[in-house]
């Protein structure tokens, strides 16, 4: 689908009893009851995981809590958001700067809500979440102390829109305290469903002053930050009134005329709803009295509202990072508009499985995810092909409660052999990416833009170090569509396979048809005599297996037919086997069967992982060849068993049993810094 078509689609019900805020809004006014929330009630648990509630904190409604309560009072903007006690700057400074962009805001917050027509003590927001948009239902009880909000509440006291969309951010991530610590850009994704960039100010281009404009007349979000190099600098105040290790959004970016000379200026606003720069420019500054009278009556608010100007070239002395979500992948350096396409893939990262690492870990690093696309067609006025690639870890946040962080992300692009499904250890022994994101770090998501020639690539994420579980999220955006490349053509049968169709007429006698036993004495003959292969035989019970998968019509034996299309599977798993056994040491190891039943079309979740690998696996946690092709026909048996009942329940065949419970948690905090780590 087209960016655009992707965000304009149709947000998805959350509530645990299936029922939309519609129908729940309706049950109220019906009953005459306020809502209560049963998936995020007014109890401590929905406040903090890892501590006890520190004050005796009461949950309110608005009209418990002032006479005449408002959703919006005017109209929503960024003076609506002071900060509370929550350490969430990162999704305040999202918040403001969605408060500039008003078709974005009346999407987030839906105004079909409000304290007087139709109220049931519901409402409800829409966030974007794994490329899909989630309507969240809350009831308004906030919390607070002595009739004070002590969270997310606006600079009026009876405006109560912020506060209630900081408690669905919370409900989504499942408490407030999860929300501690975050990216600006995490958030300003979350409301719009764009892509993010990155700008480090110390090292930025020449002509990013024009790049943050034009980013801002195009609608899209932006944020800053101060690096701190120890947590004793969190939130430090400075003698400029700026504050390190805290989360500020841009509001405004002009350019005005100073002593006859022209000034960039960019304003910047505290999610604090205070405390202020001092330097050139700030409100009751001096530089203020040459500016004409017009342009300053029209750009300077002089109060304290956590809001000020600087000149772009102190900004850049005294910002470290810039944040911009933009509504398209369009590059901000140039003018050209395009109309881009967006692929998307989701995986796993899995102990034991497919959680190799980074390439600094070359002997597991082959057993990560691989992704193959084919860039068929250059850009309309270019001979290579734009393409920004963004690897998003997912549910990080919704984890934290289990002990669980935000991994270390990265990932690489290699263009992709044709003549294997999966590529092993030793391509990436001798073979150097084409691409790659410039650094492995742990925020939710990993960006990047480049340009490639049409052709076939290999896109390989990774946490940086193996062993380490999460889920993840792909976007590819392309002018033209990236595809997966088409099957090759299967290979002609060799000597061997005729050889074998002989062998299958001498045994079967005048049914021509093959027990099990006959079955056992053809395979391990055949078997034994292919060097490649280290194989010990199979086992009677493998090949009543067998015979259960193969055996159409029940007869107890099976049939040259019903053989063929075993033998067909058998090639490809004996191919499989030797191209993820890339030390040919005869064996496996449950990284490799990981990806190898992955590869043969069996994608298991953790649980059937451990149960498999506890089943077939030595002490070493390496499988023979033996056990692999009895483990993979008894789970083709199994995923048999489960199309028929599919069929009888549904009509419709579900041949995977996909990921569940997903292992995800962390970003960019108000007071912590991303953790950058080099790979080889």
């Amino acid at each position: 689908l087209p960016l655009k078509d992707i965000c304009s689609k149709r947000a998805e019900d959350t509530q645990s009893d299936g029922k939309s805020f519609e129908q729940l809004r309706s049950e109220c006014l019906q009953s005459g009851v306020l809502f209560e929330d049963p998936d995020f009630p007014a109890t401590d648990s929905s406040l903090f995981f890892s501590q006890s509630v520190p004050v005796n904190i009461e949950w309110k409604r608005p009209k418990e809590l002032c006479e005449n309560p408002k959703f919006i009072v005017g109209a929503a903007d960024r003076t609506d958001i002071c900060q509370g006690q929550l350490g969430d700057c990162w999704l305040l400074a999202a918040i403001a700067s969605l408060t500039l962009k008003k078709d974005t805001l009346a999407r987030v917050v839906p105004h079909d809500q409000d304290f007087d027509r139709r109220y049931a003590g519901i409402f409800h927001f829409q966030f974007w979440q794994h490329n899909k948009w989630l309507d969240i239902v809350v009831d308004d009880r906030l919390p607070s102390v002595r009739n004070q909000l002590i969270m997310l509440h606006s600079a009026s006291n009876n405006e109560f829109w912020s506060a209630l969309l900081e408690k669905a951010y919370a409900k989504l991530h499942g408490s407030y305290e999860s929300l501690k610590g975050g990216s600006t850009m995490e958030a300003m994704e979350d409301f719009t469903g764009g892509v993010g960039e990155n700008y480090e100010t110390k090292n930025a281009p020449e002509n990013l002053f024009s790049i943050m404009k034009k980013a801002l007349d195009r609608g899209s979000m932006m944020g800053c930050s101060i690096d701190i190099s120890s947590s004793a600098e969190s939130e430090a105040k400075t003698s400029t009134g700026l504050v390190k290790g805290h989360a500020y959004s841009i509001t405004g970016m002009e350019q005005v005329n100073y002593r006859g000379r022209p000034v960039q200026l960019i304003r910047v606003r505290n999610p604090w709803g205070q405390v202020e720069w001092n330097g050139p420019w700030s409100d009751d500054s001096r530089e203020w009295s040459y500016v004409d009278s017009a342009d300053k009556n029209r750009i300077l608010q002089n109060s304290d509202d956590g809001e000020f100007w600087m000149e772009f070239e102190d900004f850049k002395k005294n910002y470290d990072k810039v944040e911009i979500c933009n509504m398209t992948p369009d590059a901000l350096t140039d003018n050209t508009k395009r109309h881009w396409e967006v692929s998307v893939f989701e995986g796993n990262w899995i102990r034991g499985a497919t959680a190799g690492g980074c390439r600094n870990f070359i002997d597991t690093f082959w057993t990560n995810p691989q992704f193959k696309l084919q860039l068929e067609d250059a850009d309309d006025d270019d001979d290579v092909c734009s393409v920004v690639i963004a690897l998003m870890q997912k549910n990080r946040r919704k984890l934290r409660k289990e002990g669980l962080d935000m991994e270390t992300i990265g990932f690489a692009v290699y263009e992709a052999p044709d003549e294997v499904d999966q590529v092993g250890k030793d391509f990436f022994r001798y073979n150097g990416s084409k691409a790659r994101s410039k650094t492995y770090i742990n925020m939710r998501e990993v960006a990047e833009r480049f340009t490639m020639p049409p052709g076939k690539y290999l896109l390989v994420p990774t946490t940086f170090q193996p062993h380490h579980e999460a889920d993840f999220l792909i976007r590819i955006f392309s002018e033209k569509k990236a595809t997966p490349p088409p099957p090759s053509e299967p290979e002609e049968e060799s000597e061997e396979e005729r050889g074998l169709r002989r062998l299958f007429e001498q045994l079967a006698g005048a049914d021509q048809a093959i027990s099990a036993r006959e079955l056992q004495q053809m395979l391990n003959g055949v078997l034994s005599r292919r060097r490649e292969v280290k194989f010990d035989g199979l086992t009677l019970g493998t090949c009543h297996s067998i015979i259960n998968l193969m055996d159409v019509d029940n007869s107890g034996k099976i049939e040259f037919q019903e053989f063929k299309v075993f033998w067909e599977k058998m090639k490809k798993w004996i191919m499989l086997f030797l191209s993820f056994d890339t030390d040919r040491s005869g064996r496996m190891s449950s990284y490799e069967l990981r990806s190898a039943l992955k590869a043969a079309g069996m994608q298991l979740n953790n649980q059937l992982l451990q149960l498999v690998c506890l089943r077939f696996a030595d002490d070493n946690y390496d499988i023979d060849f033996d056990d692999y092709l009895t483990c993979i026909v008894r789970l083709e048996n199994m995923f048999r068993v489960f199309k028929a009942m599919e069929q009888s329940r549904r009509g419709r065949v579900n041949m995977n049993i996909m990921q569940v419970n997903p292992p995800p948690v962390f970003s960019l905090g108000s007071n912590s810094a991303p953790v950058i780590v080099s790979v080889i």
